[in-house]
């Protein structure tokens, strides 16, 4: 459309070139043709001299636009073609016209004369304006139904595509579920499904095979880890053992529990990918709050840590509670862990959100905040998945996890 309005723009003064000079053409053409009346005219009158001068004299008095003035017999004098622009002689206001004109000689009587004919050029710009507006608006005509049939055609071309969107819009690995893509005659759209359902297939595959060995790599695990739990655990209490040999095998069994405990953790974000948890209970996060406070007060009065809580009373939640619970613990430990001895953790729960803030010496890597076995701090005592479980749990229950860094203390909000 723009390129069009272009051409449009240009075309106005090729249309006032063009016109112009068709029209002083067609004029000199028709001064010709008065020139050459003229002088059949006054040949067939057939008047004597003084005659025909008189009647040249008033031929020259009534007709303005033209002259006859007699030469001499041997000038020799060139047609001329011109335009001259001059006031009009009958015209009292300023009124400046262009006239076409010819120079040219005639023979009357068989003498010659000269004989100079002036006609009007009718106003080319006015004519020219009509046609820019004509042109311009048939320009918007054209402009506004191109507009209105091509939105038509869009929407029904494109209907496919729209139609595939939205169904990938709503698309959930979780679910592996397949999609049934709409048929059209679009080979290119019909390409596009075909693509899709190929890629979603092979994802689906992919994906229940991850899940699959996940799962039962968890499952697997636990029982041997069980088992050299409990070996380690009767060798530790062994009496005959070096003091050498119980820093070994205290150092396995601090191991096993961290992989024991990360095997748990593996198993309950397979759970939580695989929707395994009823998410329509009716929580009481302040209770919860409350129990894992007592729980964890062991760990806090280890690095003598100060807790302060701000709760508001009987808050309800829809959710699960176990995966609450698990937030809720992660959270503290994961505050505990960056909390320096003798230092402080304050716990703010409102309606809206509930709020863990510790102090702390730096800001932890938002990049490696909550990815799976990524280490945001120095300290890498943990499991590298209490983080990622506390953004899974939120995202299972539409709720959403933020980390800042302010004032010296790190803050872990959760709102609901």
């Amino acid at each position: 459309m723009i390129y069009v309005l272009v051409v449009l723009l240009i075309s106005v003064p090729v249309y006032y070139f063009v016109v112009d000079t068709i029209w002083k053409n067609e004029l000199d053409e028709h001064n010709r043709i008065i020139a050459d009346k003229t002088a059949y005219a006054l040949n067939q009158l057939k008047l004597s001299g003084d005659t025909l001068l008189k009647s040249i004299v008033l031929w020259n008095s009534i007709q303005p636009g033209t002259n006859i003035q007699s030469i001499s017999s041997s000038g020799t004098i060139k047609d001329s073609v011109y335009t001259i622009e001059k006031q009009k002689s009958y015209s009292e206001k300023p009124n400046i016209d262009r006239f076409r004109c010819l120079s040219t000689i005639i023979y009357i009587n068989n003498k010659q004369y000269l004989f100079t004919v002036e006609t009007n050029i009718e106003e080319s710009k006015e004519t020219i304006a009509i046609i820019a507006i004509t042109t311009i608006f048939f320009f918007i005509i054209i402009v506004a139904g191109l507009l209105v049939l091509n939105r038509k055609l869009s929407i029904t071309i494109w209907r496919p595509f729209r139609n595939t969107l939205d169904k990938l819009k709503t698309f959930n690995l979780n679910h592996q579920t397949k999609i049934d893509f709409d048929k059209t005659d679009t080979s290119e759209f019909e390409e596009l499904s075909h693509s899709l359902r190929e890629l979603i297939a092979h994802n689906i595959s992919v994906y229940k095979t991850q899940k699959e060995f996940t799962e039962n790599a968890s499952h697997e695990l636990q029982t041997p880890l069980a088992i050299l739990k409990s070996k380690l655990d009767i060798l530790l209490q062994n009496k005959d053992l070096t003091e050498r040999q119980y820093h070994i095998a205290e150092e396995m069994n601090k191991a096993l529990i961290r992989s024991s405990r990360i095997n748990k953790n593996l198993l309950l974000l397979a759970k939580i990918d695989n929707s395994q948890f009823d998410s329509s209970e009716n929580l009481k996060f302040d209770m919860l709050l409350q129990q894992s406070i007592e729980t964890l007060e062991e760990h806090f009065e280890q690095k003598n840590i100060s807790v302060s809580t701000t709760a508001v009373p009987d808050l309800s939640l829809n959710g699960n509670g176990s995966l609450t619970e698990i937030l809720i613990n992660n959270l503290l430990l994961n505050a505990i862990r960056h909390t320096l001895p003798n230092g402080s953790i304050t716990l703010t729960l409102t309606k809206s959100s509930f709020e863990v803030t510790n102090s702390g010496l730096k800001e932890l890597d938002k990049d490696l905040l909550f990815k799976r076995f990524s280490s945001a701090s120095a300290d890498n005592s943990g499991s590298g998945l209490g983080l990622a479980i506390i953004k899974e749990i939120c995202r299972f229950q539409k709720w959403s996890v933020r980390y800042r860094f302010e004032n010296g203390h790190h803050i872990f909000s959760v709102y609901f």
